[in-house]
């Protein structure tokens, strides 16, 4: 049963892609694509702790440790809610163009927890990035196709960095396996461990928004459709953290990097909140936020590793979950608020309060027990007052948030919205309420006067700057990469290839899916090659 669900996590979204190709099946799977993600959410129930060897030679593996269950187990229950939404919120004769760049995404977005090899785990990272593109450009309005061209411009840039930091992997490691099992140890004593580990760093700092590569989130989640947006920065996202998680071990990875990821996170977490709190977009506001949770989850592994905390990758597993669930529950009232109107649209904001304040570590939320989780690697001295302060941050601006969302345009008074909308975002709601105080209910002994203090702080903050806030300019969703662009500008022979660039990355239909082909295919070539040779 083990290997059952494993090999289906991946494969039943990819069946249901390959049904697409028939015209008398393509309404059917378009409509399935809800029930896609059941076999990642049954593997993280029953399959955790178990593993299955495809090739005896190259050690190509499928497994699931505790970290992977977590994040394995919020991402499909997320993939699943939003997949119900989109099937309301997208027009039906677009819902299959939609769901063949959907599933595709979410084959890799699951899969990349389960994968066990360098091979595996860069087939399913592509995936779960290249066919994205699709997503973002869904509305084809001239913002979403320049979203697009931005998005997978970085992606492309993240995917060639991985690709040279595996095969300096591969290269360190004695014998023919690529087991992430034994491979990654070889790290430690590899001649190229620093450029490796920058490499790795680039690849999935990209993809978790670490600054200054986290331009893609801002940009691409305003531009998305609501689901899109949805997962993009609950579950895509953290194949990133999974890969820092399974390429950056405790035991191999040098102190100092660890020093670093801490202070790259820290950057990241205050950048996102110093970004976040000026934009007027709710859905510009959530993407911001990601950028800060993800540099705090990412500050926690670095403590991790400079301490010697052995337990740091389940807690951090855990931190990321919880940004799973309650992301996704957001970016789906979004939507919901959008049509409801009168009462329903107050419901809909008094729902989402208890969850935004949870990113500040509201006591009796389940981002106070994430951050109860992450105690031990953020908790003392200065490196628990920048914790503190970020808290206090996150509050502020998940209230900017809530503030954004209840201006908003909205529907008339007595509009209500679809069953097929209300339920799913209903549905996530409850699951970032409840599940972590399922899964983690010990932790809450914390000291619930001193986790109000950042709250309280962060609501002063809110408080002082609400006649300011509105008054000051709004950055450029993407700010570095805006500033790039102006200086790039100025250099008339790069200034002329830029156009040509964008032209080229619009033409994806064609380009990107020979991307994908070629990776795939590359990926092909070196698990017959170590058959055979």
């Amino acid at each position: 049963m083990t290997a059952a669900l494993m090999l289906a996590t991946p494969l039943m979204p990819l069946l249901l892609l390959a049904a697409l190709a028939r015209s008398d099946w393509r309404t059917g799977a378009a409509g399935l694509v809800w029930a896609a993600p059941l076999p990642g959410l049954a593997c993280a129930l029953f399959a955790s702790g178990g593993s299955l060897v495809l090739d005896d030679r190259l050690r190509l593996t499928l497994g699931l440790d505790a970290p992977g269950a977590l994040l394995l187990g919020a991402a499909a229950l997320l993939w699943c809610g939003a997949s119900v939404f989109a099937r309301g919120y997208i027009a039906a004769e677009a819902l299959p163009r939609f769901a063949a760049w959907w599933l595709p995404t979410m084959a890799g977005s699951l899969g990349i927890f389960l994968a066990g090899d360098l091979i595996g785990f860069y087939l399913l990272f592509a995936l779960a990035s290249l066919p994205a593109w699709g997503l973002v450009i869904h509305d084809r309005t001239p913002r979403a196709w320049g979203a697009g061209a931005t998005y997978i411009l970085l992606t492309v840039v993240g995917e060639a960095a991985l690709l040279a930091a595996f095969a300096l992997l591969a290269a360190a490691a004695p014998g023919d396996s690529v087991a992430l099992a034994d491979v990654v140890p070889a790290l430690a004593g590899s001649a190229l461990r620093e450029v490796t580990i920058a490499l790795l760093l680039v690849g999935f700092g990209l993809k978790a928004g670490l600054v200054p590569l986290h331009v893609w989130l801002p940009i691409a989640h305003p531009a998305a459709p609501m689901p899109a947006s949805a997962v993009l920065s609950g579950a895509i996202v953290k194949a990133g953290i999974i890969g820092l998680i399974r390429f950056l071990p405790i035991e191999a990875t040098p102190v100092a990097w660890g020093g670093a990821l801490l202070a790259a996170g820290f950057a990241t977490a205050f950048w996102g909140v110093g970004f976040g709190v000026l934009q007027r977009n709710p859905k510009t506001v959530l993407a911001y936020s990601t950028v800060s949770q993800m540099g705090v989850t990412i500050a926690a592994l670095g403590a991790g590793i400079a301490g010697g905390i052995g337990a740091t990758p389940l807690a951090a597993a855990f931190y990321a979950m919880v940004h799973v669930l309650a992301k996704g529950a957001l970016f789906l009232a979004v939507g919901v608020a959008a049509a409801s109107g009168g009462r329903a649209r107050g419901l809909v904001l008094a729902a989402a309060i208890p969850i935004a304040l949870g990113f500040g570590g509201l006591p009796g939320t389940g981002g106070w027990l994430a951050k109860e989780a992450v105690k031990d690697q953020l908790g003392d001295g200065v490196v628990g007052l920048l914790s503190a302060i970020s808290a206090a941050g996150s509050t502020w601006l998940m209230l900017h948030f809530v503030r954004r969302l209840a201006v908003e345009d909205g529907a008339d008074a007595d509009a209500r919205p679809a069953p097929s909308l209300l339920l799913p975002w209903l549905g996530l709601t409850l699951a970032a309420l409840l599940l972590p105080w399922l899964l983690a209910a010990d932790a809450a002994g914390g000291d619930w006067a001193k986790a109000m203090l950042p709250v309280a702080a962060g609501m002063a903050a809110f408080g002082l700057a609400w006649r300011l806030t509105p008054r000051l300019p709004t950055p450029p969703e993407g700010d570095v990469i805006v500033l790039a662009r102006a200086v790039a500008a100025r250099a008339a022979p790069i200034a002329r290839l830029l156009p040509r660039m964008e032209a080229t990355l619009r033409a994806w239909p064609a380009a990107g899916l020979a991307l994908l082909a070629v990776t795939l295919t590359l990926g092909a070539l070196l698990f017959s090659s170590g058959r055979t040779g």
